[in-house]
């Protein structure tokens, strides 16, 4: 999670990070990318000492990037030592800020490599859809989420679940998402990634769960009158979940619009009980 007083910083990268991955034309190419920034997040994580020098805002911002620079020289690419050069340069409240930083760099390449391979509305909907699944099994979202267990086991837990039924950008973005020491929750991790994929178009996406389909002419309206009310461009994904019974959960962000008949009539139980 970047801190306030980092997201400058990361807005900063943002711009950088953008410009090495116009380099790449292939998706391959920016799977590679990816895993090598995850692979130096793993590094520092490891390394405390490097870590805090890296991170160290009173220091000289240069000097920071050629130590860090100068170590990666003959392990990762010139682009993967760039955009951490360019990371390590900047002011970050802290190193886990700045590993996070990394990290987050590393699923924007490969949606960027799923937008260049035409597969992005693909990727947000499985990924969309996963997250649906954890939400209706409770236990499977703690297994994942079980970092006391080993992570090749998570990984080969969510493997088995996608097989290569998914796109296999969303397959490397599901098993960083349990492998990763910095990702604590397998749905929280989805919700970012889901925001990070629509702020590739500029835009918002409403997760809605509604008890039945909606028609195109109430999507198209309900994208309308959200877009009205949040005053940007909103666009929708619709699962379908009979135990909402009917009405509709809106999830935009971090707020949850909840308009179920499932959600009233727990409301009046409590209302009687008390």
């Amino acid at each position: 999670m970047i801190h306030a007083a980092s997201r400058q910083a990361l807005a900063d990268l943002r711009g950088q990070v953008e410009s090495v991955i116009g380099r790449f034309s292939t998706l391959d190419g920016l799977i590679g990318l990816a895993d090598e920034l995850y692979a130096v997040v793993d590094l520092l994580i490891g390394q405390p000492q490097l870590r805090r020098k890296i991170a160290d805002p009173t220091t000289n911002a240069e000097r920071r990037a050629d130590l860090i620079g100068g170590l990666l020289a003959d392990s990762v690419s010139a682009s993967t030592t760039q955009v951490v050069r360019d990371a390590v340069m900047l002011r970050w409240s802290s190193a886990w800020d700045l590993l996070d930083a990394l990290e987050i760099s590393g699923d924007d390449a490969l949606l960027a490599g799923a937008e260049q391979d035409g597969a992005l509305d693909e990727v947000e909907d499985e990924l969309f859809r996963f997250e649906r699944i954890l939400d209706g099994d409770s236990r499977l979202a703690t297994l994942l989420d079980d970092y006391a267990a080993d992570a090749d086991r998570r990984i080969e837990l969510v493997q088995r679940l996608v097989q290569d039924k998914a796109h296999l950008v969303t397959q490397r973005l599901l098993m960083h998402a349990v492998a990763s020491q910095r990702k604590r929750s397998v749905t929280h991790s989805i919700d970012a990634l889901l925001e990070l994929a629509d702020r590739r178009r500029s835009r918002s996406m409403a997760r809605v769960v509604s008890a039945v389909e909606l028609s195109a002419v109430q999507e198209a309206r309900l994208a309308a009158a959200l877009s009205e009310l949040y005053g940007r461009t909103i666009a929708i994904r619709l699962a379908i979940d009979p135990d909402v019974l009917g009405g509709l959960v809106v999830h935009l962000g971090d707020e949850v619009i909840d308009g179920s008949i499932a959600s009233r009539l727990i409301q009046a139980k409590n209302a009687l009980a008390g």
